[in-house]
């Protein structure tokens, strides 16, 4: 089974190239205690045997400055895609889009909450963000959202606007899963499946939340599994966010995932993935 990891970070040790500039305006914890540079990640890809990875912005240390994940990408095409930060509600946020995607970068991420920035901020739907989703739509460029579960009012408002475009939610948007099954607190994530394009990131963050309460990670999976199907949901490992090494992050979520079909483990392990990004699915040639 090929495995891709849809949601990596990397952080260099040169700050002089690439200045620390986080939203939120203070840098994450996390990317202090353990920073882990491009180099660093395809090496625990390696051990962990993780063929290929999509690097997200470290929104919490660059902002919207994505050269060190552009940079990452040109260096290593045959491992990595990258996705970008945009501020969308920018005068140029249009213009800003074409830039990295014509660095080579493959999708464009909307920060509106985060350990330097908890809450649900407001700006998710506003009407200046219009031209970017249009522009995403139009360009079939996907979209991911770190969100909580607040914003999915505002998320529907612009799919029924924006209907085509295709949106990957971090975290599974940060459901609430302690109430257990039928995961009523949850009701929303569940609903807003109504929508075609909505695909979430099943990361190590959401299996947390789903051993919590009265839930089961078995019981949070079959009610995901069964509302969006396996080639909506694709997995990530948060790695160097989420504590521990890259081979533990992947081997829990393979413990967990276990007892789905292994058609259904194939796709939330990389072949939703390949159809997000089709650039992974390139194979390098000699």
């Amino acid at each position: 089974m090929k495995i891709i990891d849809t949601h990596t970070h990397v952080i260099s040790s040169d700050t002089g190239v690439y200045p620390v500039a986080p939203i939120g305006g203070h840098q994450s914890e996390w990317s202090r205690a353990r920073p882990v540079d491009a180099d660093a990640l395809l090496r625990a890809m390696d051990k962990a045997g993780i063929a290929k990875a999509v690097v997200v912005q470290a929104s919490t240390v660059y902002g919207h400055d994505n050269r060190y994940v552009a940079d990452t990408v040109r260096a290593h095409p045959d491992r990595f895609v990258g996705v970008y930060s945009i501020d969308a509600l920018a005068a140029d946020a249009v213009t800003q889009i074409d830039r990295w995607q014509a660095e080579g970068l493959a999708g464009f991420r909307l920060f509106t909450t985060g350990s330097t920035m908890p809450g649900q901020a407001d700006w998710l739907g506003h009407e200046a963000s219009y031209p970017a989703w249009a522009h995403a739509e139009a360009l079939d460029i996907p979209v991911c959202l770190q969100m909580t579960m607040q914003g999915l009012p505002a998320l529907r408002s612009l799919l029924e606007r924006f209907p085509n475009v295709r949106v990957l939610l971090d975290h599974c948007a940060r459901p609430e899963l302690s109430d257990g099954a039928p995961y009523a607190a949850a009701e929303a994530l569940f609903d807003i499946a109504a929508f075609p394009g909505v695909h979430l990131k099943l990361t190590n963050r959401t299996l947390a939340a789903a051993a919590t309460g009265r839930s089961t990670p078995a019981a949070f999976l079959r009610k995901v599994v069964d509302v969006y199907g396996a080639g909506r949901i694709a997995w990530g490992s948060n790695f160097p966010a989420a504590e521990g090494t890259l081979s533990a992050l992947l081997a829990t979520a393979q413990d967990v995932l276990h007892g789905l079909p292994e058609a259904d483990q194939a796709l939330i392990f990389g072949g939703t993935a390949m159809r997000m990004y089709p650039a992974l699915s390139v194979e390098k040639t000699s």
